[in-house]
């Protein structure tokens, strides 16, 4: 805590002067968490939003897909196997060199690689080829066609001048990028905060915020007492603390709608959550309302599945209020018969189990604390645990995580990683390492049809057969609210993904903000 107290102390206060233009040009903003790494070649910005690089396309305030790199959407063979991208003119990485066509093609030969690092390859399965037409033209070939794969080329193009000639996974570029976006990383201070200042050679317009810091501050209560104290001009926070600031003059709310959601993962492999009867019963026994009012104060819905109820790939009727009597109904007919302390037991074995929340996380928490509370009325014993994520990950495997995921754009993007069981057990892909063939067949279909009726049946499917064999028990699809001082124009946000704080927010767009008058 001191370590972190003195990383913000040497980042640049905010000012409270209306229109000061030298204080409009910095701004720190208290985030969560911090990247594992800024190389896009390991992950960093696949969903764009990276403020280092750029990708081939962008997505603008409705997500709509905007030209970026490529001056133009890319050209579509009729039977959707090669999509064309021209590349915009002029266009040089923060050193000063020229973009080309060579760039692209390494950085996505590269995270294609089995080699590399990416737990995300799988995203990219579609293509079968990528190669470059002169200097200018970049030309995937896919092995079948996949409907949203324009949305996939967001993904940040890196230098091959430079990346090339280092360890893609190892490489200094992991910690020191060179990139085409609006800004380049000034500092890190692992644990600390980064700090970022713009780009001199950027191909779009100059921002007129110079520098900004991310200040990483995991404590939810200590981002917003530095957001009160003026240490942060702007902070993401849980509901319940953005409301205490809801009457301070000078800041503003911004409440971003999300497909990020909040979710227990049950592990195949342990004793207890291994039985599907322990999962049903679970799906039956929690209350997603009461979180929603109690533990988000209204901000965000009830989770029936990995989709929000106003998506339009939802699976309608799926939709399901707690129900213990049939949870106990259940476990009885699998069973699981009630024991000492009001805890079941079958054949030995006591329905109890580890739930893991990651340390100074207050909304994962209390998602943790109210899902045992509710597993208790089942006869379940689900045991609470804090750790950091270095602690839970060895763990995953075999003990139950609050986890949270989401992704925006097409229904593949975030359920194939999720679910499929090809990827059980890959980094933070399938944590649950679940298995269900018919979930898998309709992952498939989903991903490679072109055709809309069949990919809706299959999505259908997917979410209703989690509904008989869940591995995970889904519980709030939340808001993102965050709080900043009143001090710029042109700010906005969008519907977000799992992954915010860091590139998502009202500054997902910083480089455009203005200072008010």
């Amino acid at each position: 805590m001191a370590a972190m107290l003195t990383g913000l102390a040497a980042c640049s206060a905010p000012s409270s002067g209306e229109g000061d233009g030298e204080a409009a040009a910095s701004v720190v903003i208290g985030v969560a968490s911090e990247p594992d790494t800024v190389s896009p070649l390991l992950g960093y910005g696949k969903d764009g939003n990276s403020k280092l690089f750029d990708g081939l396309l962008a997505r603008d305030a409705d997500l709509k897909l905007t030209p970026a790199l490529a001056k133009a959407l890319p050209q579509v063979a009729d039977d959707g196997l090669t999509y064309t991208y021209t590349l915009r003119e002029g266009v040089e990485f923060s050193d000063g060199e020229p973009l080309t066509a060579s760039d692209v093609v390494f950085t996505y030969r590269t995270m294609l690689d089995e080699k590399t690092n990416n737990t995300a390859r799988s995203e990219l399965d579609a293509v079968k080829k990528v190669r470059a037409d002169g200097d200018d033209k970049v030309v995937f070939t896919l092995k079948y066609p996949y409907a949203p794969f324009a949305a996939r080329t967001v993904l940040p193009v890196v230098p091959e001048h430079i990346a090339a000639r280092q360890d893609p996974n190892t490489g200094s570029f992991n910690a020191k990028p060179v990139g085409t976006g609006p800004y380049v990383l000034s500092s890190w201070s692992k644990g600390e905060k980064l700090t970022f200042k713009a780009n001199p050679n950027y191909w779009g317009p100059a921002p007129k915020v110079k520098t900004f810091t991310m200040a990483v501050i995991a404590d939810d209560n200590v981002r917003a007492t530095r957001l009160r104290s003026g240490d942060l001009d702007g902070a993401i926070l849980p509901p319940n603390l953005a409301a205490t600031f809801k009457d301070d003059e000078g800041l503003q709310t911004y409440d971003a709608k999300s497909y990020d959601f909040r979710t227990v993962t049950l592990p195949q492999q342990n004793k207890v959550t291994g039985d599907r009867a322990i999962r049903q019963a679970l799906d039956a026994a929690v209350d997603r309302r009461a979180m929603v009012d109690r533990i988000l104060d209204g901000a965000g819905r009830p989770a029936y599945g990995p989709l929000p109820v106003d998506d339009p790939w939802f699976a309608q009727g799926i939709e399901r209020e707690q129900d213990l009597g049939k949870a106990r109904r259940i476990l009885d007919q699998a069973g699981w018969k009630t024991g000492e302390g009001g805890i079941r037991t079958k054949g030995g074995q006591q329905a109890a189990f580890t739930l893991l929340y990651p340390s100074g996380d207050k909304v994962r928490q209390d998602h943790a604390l109210a899902y045992a509370s509710d597993a208790k009325k089942a006869g379940i014993d689900v045991t609470v645990e804090s750790a950091t994520w270095e602690v839970v990950e060895p763990r995953m495997k075999d003990d139950a995580v609050l986890a949270g995921f989401g992704s925006t754009g097409d229904p593949d993007f975030g359920l194939y990683t999720l679910l499929h069981s090809s990827l059980a057990g890959d980094g933070f892909n399938n944590m649950a390492r679940y298995d269900n063939a018919a979930v898998d067949e309709a992952l498939d279909s989903g991903r490679r049809s072109q055709d809309p009726k069949k990919r809706a049946t299959a999505y259908d499917t997917l979410q209703r057969e989690l509904v008989k064999d869940p591995g995970y028990t889904f519980l709030t699809h939340i808001d993102h609210i965050y709080v900043l001082t009143d001090r710029w124009s042109e700010l906005t946000t969008q519907l977000e993904p799992h992954e915010h704080g860091f590139a998502s927010g009202p500054w997902w767009n910083i480089e455009d903000w203005r200072p008010k008058k």
